[in-house]
């Protein structure tokens, strides 16, 4: 089954449209690293919320990814703009349109 992770990070206040564009410079090796989807999104009502929908064939390929040069680069260069606050959820993907 496939492996789902959804997280939310909280940017400094005025760099959220920075860090989101880090997080979607790196998005070239998750194919080929067993990600079929990655959506980067931002709810209208928190200026500072970003929300990361992710879909991997497995965990293993999930945390397989984080030890990536460009993985490792990007959250390095991420990190400073950010405050501190997650969440995340994990779960097993049953389906769904484009699953």
């Amino acid at each position: 089954m496939p492996y789902g992770f959804v997280g939310s990070m909280r940017a400094r206040p005025g760099r959220r449209g920075e860090v989101v564009a880090i997080l979607l410079e790196g998005t070239d090796g998750l194919r080929a690293a067993g990600c079929s989807l990655y959506a980067v999104g931002v709810p209208e009502g928190d200026p500072d919320l970003i929300m990361v929908t992710e879909i991997w064939e497995s965990k293993k390929h999930h945390d397989d990814s984080l030890h990536l040069p460009e993985t490792k680069a990007a959250i390095a260069r991420a990190m400073p703009l950010l405050t501190g606050e997650f969440s995340s959820q994990e779960m097993t993907v049953l389906g769904g349109l484009g699953v």
